[in-house]
């Protein structure tokens, strides 16, 4: 089975994070493929940015489907162009936080998701809702720039742990979600120190996608996910036109 996990920010180092991650899980037959955008934000941080990351995240979906892959896996918290590679790709694609909230949803009652930066946290916000977990979850900001967490002399894990500290006793969280894909090492760190189910989202999409592909399941291509309809582009996006589904 092969697995394509795509960093759809430019951020190499924040690629190799999310490949380690996933290979640490991964069954012995699975590849790992990891994949970095080659255009848009360095980091993803609110709607502007992810809008200007989907080009480049398409474009390594199609581009690498002449190797081929099992089932793909968008490496960003906000589930940056999700509904959009599914509707591109014949194979599954999961998403950081769809699968991190459905897997916490396994393991407690109420969790809090714990993200970066404000406007990060009202994004999740509405994703958890979208996801069915708004009623058991809850969304918070630890105040970090994405890039503070490639820094380690930033404070940026204090902060992150004061706001995890925060949802254990303000919010009555039985497990924590880590919302951004640069905190993807610390989990099992912080599920150790605070006792507590920590959830990675890279993690679970991986679990998630090998359990689809062995199952035979893949995206329904009937309503929503239908591959798009031929048509042309203009201007910068022409090579984004739709000639036929890839994966």
């Amino acid at each position: 089975m092969r697995i394509l996990i795509i960093n759809p920010n430019t951020t190499a180092s924040m690629t190799e994070k999310a490949a380690a991650a996933a290979s640490a899980v991964a069954a012995a037959g699975t590849e790992i493929i990891a994949a970095t955008s080659r255009m848009g934000p360095v980091s993803i941080e609110g709607h502007y940015d992810g809008a200007l990351a989907i080009p480049g995240l398409l474009t390594e979906l199609r581009e690498r489907q002449a190797a081929g892959y099992d089932a793909a896996i968008v490496a960003c918290f906000d589930d940056t162009g999700l509904d959009a590679a599914r509707t591109f790709a014949n194979v599954p694609v999961l998403g950081l936080c769809e699968s991190a909230v459905a897997t916490a949803g396994f393991l407690a009652q109420r969790f809090t998701v714990v993200t970066t930066l404000e406007r990060s946290r009202v994004l999740i916000d509405n994703l958890v809702r979208r996801y069915g977990m708004g009623g058991r979850a809850k969304v918070r900001a630890s105040d970090i720039p994405v890039l503070e967490l490639e820094d380690e002399t930033s404070g940026a894990i204090g902060k992150l742990k004061a706001e995890i500290e925060r949802a254990l006793s303000e919010d009555g969280a039985e497990a924590v979600v880590l919302g951004c894909a640069g905190m993807t090492a610390l989990a099992r760190e912080l599920q150790e120190l605070y006792g507590v189910p920590v959830i990675d989202g890279v993690a679970a999409a991986v679990k998630q996608a090998e359990a689809l592909v062995s199952l035979g399941l893949s995206t329904s291509k009937r309503g929503s996910y239908a591959s798009p309809l031929p048509k042309a582009f203009t201007g910068a996006m022409s090579g984004f036109a739709p000639i036929r589904a890839v994966g």
